[in-house]
């Protein structure tokens, strides 16, 4: 292979590199149809707390629309320990989202 053919060859990376970087902020200015855009104040879901059982294991509480639910998290599968847990006042994401 001569010099104009690596030339041409790292040429072609930077076309395509770039083409891809244009993409991908068109698709962050503009959004996709159909897709709602995320506004920072008006969250549904979040992680309020996790805590490690053990080294395979987690227990994660997880906020959705103003309910709590207490997720055992592990390697052998995931297990839904307690649902539907009325939210603690005054933790995060108080009096968002609904």
């Amino acid at each position: 292979m001569d010099m104009a053919n690596y030339i041409r060859t790292v040429a072609a990376l930077v076309l395509v590199l770039g083409m891809i970087v244009g993409v991908l902020w068109l698709l962050r200015r503009f959004g996709v149809p159909g897709m709602v855009p995320r506004q920072p104040g008006n969250r549904r879901l979040g992680v309020i707390e996790t805590i490690a059982v053990d080294s395979r294991r987690r227990l994660v509480l997880v906020r959705r629309d103003g309910r709590e639910h207490l997720l055992l998290l592990g390697a052998a599968g995931d297990v839904v320990i307690e649902a539907n847990i009325d939210a603690a006042p005054g933790g995060p994401m108080q009096g968002e989202g609904n």
